[in-house]
Formats: C-alpha cells, sequence, structure tokens
C-alpha cells in the first residue's frame, strides 16, 4: 500500500493545501481524490507533484506491506 504521508508534512512545511497543489501541477480533482485514499496513481503524477514540490519521490510517499501481502510471507 502507498502511504502518501510525507506528502501532507511537506504541503504543511511549504505552507501549501491540497487545492493549491492540485492547480500547480495541473492533477485532476480524482487524482487527488486518489491520493488522499492511498491509491496507486501514475509515475507522471508523482513528477508532477515532485516538480511543484521541488523534491524526490521518496519525499512524498512511502510503501507498507498490506494484510495480502503479509499473509503471503
Amino acid at each position: 500500500m502507498i502511504n502518501y504521508s510525507k506528502l501532507w508534512h511537506i504541503l504543511i512545511e511549504k505552507g501549501m493545501n491540497k487545492e493549491q497543489l492540485k492547480k500547480t501541477s495541473g492533477i485532476s480533482s480524482a487524482t487527488m481524490t486518489k491520493i488522499s485514499k492511498g491509491e496507486s496513481v501514475t509515475i507522471k503524477t508523482i513528477n508532477a507533484i515532485c516538480e511543484v514540490l521541488q523534491c524526490q519521490p521518496g519525499d512524498i510517499l512511502t510503501w507498507e506491506p498490506d494484510k495480502k501481502s503479509l499473509e503471503k510471507q
């Protein structure tokens, strides 16, 4: 599962909100909703966010195993 909690922290640090990020990066409302729900988005979207925030992908998201992944082990 992708966790975007780091993204929300960076937005706070930079004094931005989700709407400002959406507008400056060109992300659609549907994509912003996906991010808010922790769903996957395209690399193109991650790239657009990183360009706006001047950061690396690892600065805005982490991967965490979900229950299915843990059950396979």
